[in-house]
């Protein structure tokens, strides 16, 4: 399995003198089977120079998971050129929202609106299929299977677990750790506590050994009171996150658009130095754009 970063950068992309190193694109991570099917998790705007690398090879098949539908992880989707090539299938994954009844299809009906982008979606030439993909309801992907885990975020967010041949990797999207609203004592404090750890279990469960995990890790510890509920996690919660389950890799990404690369370097050495001694051959590495990974 081969894993490639185009997009690292969470909430907005910001390309500039002082992204240059890790890259300023929005999420998008392709994963190329060892039987060379393409997988896409998440059409951030990275997705555009994904898509300039696939015009040599047409005609393309590609399945799509989207996480959810924040811009940051959408945005890119109506710049994916195979979508208006002939020829082409495509196949874009998607929660179920409750709120709007609609499913991954509202991604792009939504995006490409003709008031808002100047070509409609009834002139896309390739065939493009709509999926929902259900939580603990697996797809396959030739003979990888690709598995969505609900986790926890401000709108419904899948993280996904891909396997093939004996080999895995998960991708959470963006998940902030489940917190009690309860106060200590309250009525109604420890049944929440309870769902919390079950919740917690349910998703180390689903990441449990994989060889490769790509976790959300926006913020520091001391930055997170401050953006409590905004749906992301700390370095030290993905460190933590995958120590319990027994990660081989943890790569940190979707990383916050305010820190330049030097910065980003800085709070990322921090973090690891308060684990070094507890880390138990995990490595921990800064998600970079352009790296590829193959295991």
């Amino acid at each position: 399995m081969k894993v490639k970063f185009w997009g690292v950068r969470g909430s907005i992309p910001v390309p500039g003198p002082s992204t240059v190193r890790y890259g300023g694109n929005t999420t998008c991570i392709e994963v190329r089977t060892d039987d060379g099917d393409l997988i896409v998790l998440d059409g951030g705007t990275g997705i555009f120079h994904l898509a300039q690398s696939l015009l040599k090879s047409l005609p393309i098949t590609a399945h799509i998971f989207n996480t959810h539908s924040h811009w940051d992880h959408i945005q890119g989707l109506p710049f994916f050129i195979p979508i208006f090539i002939p020829g082409n299938k495509i196949f874009l994954y998607g929660a179920f929202d409750p709120i709007t009844g609609e499913g991954p299809d509202r991604i792009m009906n939504v995006q490409m609106q003709y008031s808002f982008f100047p070509v409609r979606e009834a002139e896309m030439k390739s065939r493009i299929e709509y999926v929902v993909a259900m939580p603990h309801q697996s797809v396959a992907v030739g003979r990888t299977t690709v598995t969505p885990i609900m986790l926890n975020h401000p709108v419904v967010n899948l993280g996904y677990r891909v396997e093939c041949n004996g080999k895995s990797m998960f991708f959470t999207g963006d998940h902030e750790p489940y917190s009690n609203i309860y106060e200590p004592g309250d009525e109604g404090y420890d049944e929440y506590e309870q769902l919390i750890v079950d919740q917690q279990l349910s998703i180390i469960d689903a990441i449990k050994g994989v060889d490769v995990l790509i976790a959300d890790s926006s913020y520091t510890t001391e930055e997170y009171p401050a953006k409590k509920g905004w749906g992301h996690g700390t370095f030290d919660s993905c460190i933590e996150l995958a120590k319990a389950a027994g990660v081989k890799v943890l790569y940190c990404t979707h990383h916050e658009p305010t820190r330049s690369d030097d910065e980003l370097e800085r709070v990322f050495a921090a973090a690891l130095a308060s684990h070094r001694d507890s880390l138990n051959g995990l490595e921990v590495r800064l998600a970079r754009e352009g790296e590829e990974v193959v295991f």
